[in-house]
């Protein structure tokens, strides 16, 4: 089978010749432990101080160059893409407080994250802050229809088409794409998840503004040749749903569903990455999207109880745990495939991938393990004896 197939049969739920492997997100550590040269490609930090001198056309060309090869190295089945900065980019570089500290034009502090080698945000000024009003929420829906949706021969769009001329014929192509969480507001963390339960009718009209985007692109994304897209939205932490099941039935699913039905219109298969619990929706996910990525074992969300639940509805994109790749050893990458291999590959509906994304500190030796694992072990039918 060639790549594509494995991942078109794994999402109708039949059984490939092997397992399929794919990552939506791929740190640069990762390219460069693999490739062997330095990369651009989510660089985080030397990424955005390549942007700020002018090197947009660098940073792109690293990107076409980069994202193929490794999928290539690695013999993924799946490569996940997105929007690139325009040509001609070049933001106003903030103004550094320190080796690690920088000042944006509003007076907001930001910080290079020791840990992702991110800029993060670290102290911002809130003093400008103007919540939304229903009328000014209205006044921009009701000009949706005007604002032009964009065409795929922009600039924004280079990295996707370079792909789909290089890649489609043999492998499965995933746009990512905006998506739809919890619609709170505020000026802080804490009046944004107050504000679901404070002032709902806006929370709704929210949802509805940033559904109807999303819908509505959908169209722009088919003319892009892309087999499939992944809305990326969080809906829950560590121990649970980050609100209410209720509130996401309320505000948040209708959006999903009319996102989700949008893509089939236009023959495009829908991945949702959601990170956290989400147990108490399960069956909301399994009725709308194709498939669920970033299955997050450190919140309960065992992927072995997932298949019994959901087989033959949705696709389980994951199994290897994100925390093991990083700190972990080759024998628990062993252990965490052969415990997905064994209950979530049988019958096809299966993907492997990390609980999360191939992150920063990923260690090399394990990613070549989780290699090995599929390639030997991921053979259908499954063998759970050669794994035992």
């Amino acid at each position: 089978m060639l790549p594509r197939e494995r991942v078109f049969a794994a999402l109708e739920h039949r059984e490939p010749d092997r397992v399929p492997w794919g990552e939506h997100s791929i740190d640069y550590n990762v390219y460069e432990d693999i490739l062997g040269r330095p990369t651009f490609v989510q660089a985080k930090m030397k990424e955005t101080q390549a942007l700020w001198d002018g090197r947009r056309d660098e940073v792109v060309a690293s990107y076409k160059r980069d994202r193929i090869e490794l999928v290539r190295a690695l013999e993924m089945d799946l490569i996940a893409v997105g929007g690139v900065p325009p040509a001609g980019h070049r933001p106003r570089p903030m103004a550094p407080v320190d080796a690690e500290t920088y000042r944006d034009e509003a007076g907001s502090l930001y910080r290079v994250s020791a840990t992702t080698h991110d800029l993060m945000p670290y102290q911002l000024d809130t003093s400008a802050y103007r919540p939304p009003t229903l009328a000014s929420l209205q006044e921009q829906i009701d000009r949706l229809e005007d604002q032009p949706l964009g065409s795929p021969d922009d600039s924004h769009w280079e990295l996707v088409r370079h792909v789909v001329s290089e890649m489609k014929a043999t492998h499965f192509v995933l746009l990512l794409c905006g998506d739809l969480a919890f619609p709170g507001f505020g000026a802080t963390e804490e009046d944004f998840w107050a504000s679901l339960v404070l002032e709902p009718e806006i929370c709704r009209k929210i949802a509805e503004l940033q559904g109807r985007r999303m819908v509505r692109e959908v169209a722009l994304y088919a003319q892009l040749g892309v087999d499939g897209i992944m809305p990326c939205g969080d809906l829950g932490s560590s121990t649970g749903l980050m609100a209410s099941p209720a509130i996401y039935r309320e505000m948040v699913l209708p959006w999903h569903r009319a996102h989700a039905e949008a893509a089939h219109r236009h023959g495009l298969k829908i991945l949702k990455h959601c990170c956290g619990h989400t147990w108490p929706i399960i069956d909301d996910l399994a009725e709308v999207y194709d498939a669920y990525e970033a299955i997050q074992g450190t919140a309960g969300m065992d992927i072995g109880r997932l298949k019994e639940r959901v087989a033959g509805r949705l696709c389980l994109w994951g199994g290897i745990w994100h925390e093991h790749i990083i700190l972990g050893t080759p024998e628990d990458i062993r252990r965490d495939a052969g415990y997905a291999f064994r209950t979530a590959a049988p019958g096809g509906g299966f993907i492997m991938g990390s609980t999360h994304s191939l992150a920063v500190d990923a260690r090399v030796d394990n990613l070549l393990e989780m290699k090995r694992c599929r390639d030997e072990w991921g053979v259908y039918p499954i063998r759970p004896q050669l794994f035992a």
